[in-house]
């Protein structure tokens, strides 16, 4: 399988873009810094801000289940497919050009 340039597509996709994708609701905003339910671990309760994203970093972390990391790492735990497979189709779903690396 073709290697994929990840550095392109975090480049390319925020984390806003995927936040937006995943329908979150953000119930507490500081500055760059928003926070809500968990998308991951499915928070449901309105008063949850156990998720917390930083807008101009394009990180994540969630201070109930663990999880953190970058736009593409928060895809690739919600729709639970490995990060290739998952940049793949946040890319088609995006409408976005999969970034290939080309190996000669």
């Amino acid at each position: 399988m073709p290697g994929i340039d990840f550095h392109a597509v975090r480049t390319q996709v925020s984390i806003v873009d995927v936040l937006r994708l995943l329908n979150f609701v953000c119930r507490e905003m500081h500055g760059e810094q928003v926070r809500g339910g968990c998308p991951i671990h499915g928070s449901i309760s309105p008063r949850s801000r156990s998720f917390s994203a930083n807008l101009r970093k394009n990180t994540y972390r969630c201070f109930q289940c663990g999880s953190a990391g970058n736009q593409l790492d928060l895809w690739a735990a919600v729709t639970s497919q490995p990060l290739h497979v998952a940049t793949i189709a946040l890319c088609q779903k995006l409408n976005l050009p999969i970034p290939w690396i080309r190996r000669w």
